[in-house]
């Protein structure tokens, strides 16, 4: 037994987890744990500026790694409620945050006190779970219980709040467990009868397709998903924001779907008459629950862990409660050595054709060298330049979802986006956390000029700890999807939708960061790659053509194309 401040019972919670970066704000409500990390040198606490941008980097962390990104928000009430945002976030990417925040001494509570909030009621809808320790003893197995939940399938993040009078009280504390003492090690694999089932279903189809997320994506199963591919000799499509699940290379790989995809793997998710949905929910990015992005006559088996997802916004010919790699396996076993049919060689020689022509059109649409620079070109010189070992981070916002399909992804995991809760202000922090979680990797951020100007005071942290990712800001001085929208459909009576920006290269370069600007197109090659070799955190602020925006939801505008 030993005895241990509450503060110091939760760093050796920490250390028993193997964590090895804690992302934090310093505050009063939890200066023992401060304290106690301090003499911690086997944790590095990463000193954020804001615990909104601290969150994406645990975020990023937690995508990037396969483990728990941990934030620490060392004051109650507003640092707390700073969370709010990034955790919604990591709540949409089923990310395993694990947040830590300060709360009101446990005698204060109820009695309006200096900062106080409930941030039990505050945080129950956007995280798996949210405690609040009631006992000094009770820190260790209130941090266990927070990793377990985070890192149990469907991962998520959780809300643990520490009261300072817990913090500061001591107690006996004995050994601290290990994660393999108490956290689910073994997958679930597919019901016998319904992999069978599955089977027979893509054995005889003609036009087989297989459609994986994150299911794949976050398990590392690209290879079982690319065996059954194969086997299949069946075209791969991607949900977005996972366009990365295969590596780009693989000749079945038809990339990102649906409406914000390429044309060639929607129409591939339009004409499929047997789908394997393949660790997705088959969710709003990928079909905006529409026939009109997905085969309605096609028989669909769906594969999830989550047991509600399946059949919930597509009826299921088969749905099976299973990972996702597992389940491959067991199909890829069931299907055994089936002879090739002519109807799918049919189907997936006209699928690699028609693939070829999009990525050759997609070159030479990036070959224009007009300026201001058009983002077509932009992707196609980040095509040319970045290493294959690249790591890409995203926000929301009309150029950013322009790039969802126009980048080329080569090493899963190794693109991460706000996904389903389209977060403007993510890519940068994103990155950060990207970048500690695996520090052998370039990693690239792509932002808006707005979406940067949210989260730019973060290039003091990441200058502090030389976290040197390149952040490329595609300047169009506009709230672009608004904008777009705006002028598609209210007949361009622009209102919020313009915006002026500081030289973002030359304000890198304040915060110590190397800056870079490109005007024109012939530039931006060389501009990238000094970026990319410069050994600093940098920024390449480059201006991209304001009129290239486009309306992506089209959809939520149908009654003023009506009414026009």
């Amino acid at each position: 037994m030993k005895e241990l401040s509450g503060g110091q019972a939760a760093v050796e919670s920490l250390r028993a987890e193997g964590v090895e970066h804690v992302f934090g704000l310093i505050g009063s409500a939890t200066m023992e744990m401060f304290d106690a990390l301090h003499g911690a040198s086997d944790i590095k606490f990463i000193s954020v500026r804001d615990e909104r941008t601290g969150t994406h980097m645990a975020d990023g962390y937690a995508r990037a790694s396969g483990r728990a990104g941990v934030i620490l928000a060392g004051q109650n009430g507003p640092g707390a409620t700073n969370l709010v945002t990034g955790l919604a976030q990591a709540a949409a990417a089923y990310s395993p945050v694990v947040s830590l925040a300060g709360s009101l001494s446990s005698g204060h509570v109820y009695r309006d006190a200096f900062q106080e909030v409930d941030q039990q009621a505050l945080f129950r809808p956007i995280t798996k779970k949210t405690w609040t320790v009631t006992q000094t003893e009770r820190v260790p197995e209130m941090f266990r219980e927070a990793f377990r939940v985070a890192m149990t399938p469907r991962r998520g993040p959780v809300q643990l709040n520490l009261p300072r009078d817990i913090l500061s009280t001591t107690a006996d504390f004995p050994d601290f467990q290990k994660p393999e003492n108490y956290r689910p090690v073994s997958a679930p694999a597919g019901e016998t009868d319904a992999i069978n089932r599955a089977a027979r279903l893509l054995a005889n189809a003609a036009k087989p397709l297989i459609i994986v997320g994150g299911g794949i994506k976050n398990t590392g199963g690209h290879e079982s998903a690319l065996l059954l591919a194969e086997r299949l000799n069946a075209p791969v499509v991607m949900a977005p924001g996972h366009g990365d699940a295969i590596p780009f290379g693989h000749p079945l790989n038809a990339g990102q779907m649906g409406p914000r995809g390429n044309p060639v793997a929607s129409k591939l998710a339009r004409e499929a008459d047997v789908i394997l949905a393949l660790g997705t929910r088959l969710g709003f990015n990928t079909t905006f629950y529409s026939y009109d992005n997905i085969n309605r006559d096609a028989d669909i088996i769906q594969v999830e862990l989550e047991p509600t997802a399946i059949g919930r916004y597509f009826p299921v010919a088969v749905g099976i409660w299973a990972d996702a790699p597992t389940a491959a396996r067991q199909i890829c076993d069931a299907v055994g050595n089936a002879a090739r049919r002519q109807e799918v060689e049919a189907w997936s020689n006209t699928f690699k054709n028609e693939r070829a022509a999009y990525l050759e059109k997609r070159d030479m649409d990036g070959t224009l060298m007009s300026d201001p620079i058009q983002p077509a070109r932009l992707f196609k010189t980040l095509r040319d330049v970045l290493p294959r070992d690249a790591a890409v981070t995203m926000d929301a916002g009309t150029l950013c979802l322009q790039a969802t399909d126009a980048l080329n992804f080569w090493e899963p995991p190794c693109f991460f986006t706000p996904l389903d809760f389209g977060l403007v202000g993510f890519s940068f922090a994103c990155g950060l956390g990207v970048k500690l979680a695996r520090p052998d990797r370039t990693v690239v951020s792509l932002m808006g000029d707005g979406g940067f100007g949210m989260t730019l005071s973060e290039l003091s942290t990441a200058v502090e700890y030389g976290i040197n990712t390149v952040t490329i800001v595609m300047n169009n001085q506009s709230w672009g999807a608004e904008k777009a929208y705006q002028r598609d459909f209210f007949g361009g009576r622009y209102i919020g939708a313009d915006i002026s920006s500081p030289p973002f290269d030359e304000v890198a370069e304040l915060y110590g960061a190397a800056g870079f600007r490109v005007d024109r197109a012939a530039d931006m090659g060389d501009a990238i790659q000094a970026a990319l070799r410069c050994g600093r955190p940098a920024v390449v602020d480059v201006k991209v053509e304001p009129a290239a925006l486009y309306s992506f939801r089209r959809d939520s505008f149908q009654h003023r194309v009506a009414k026009a």
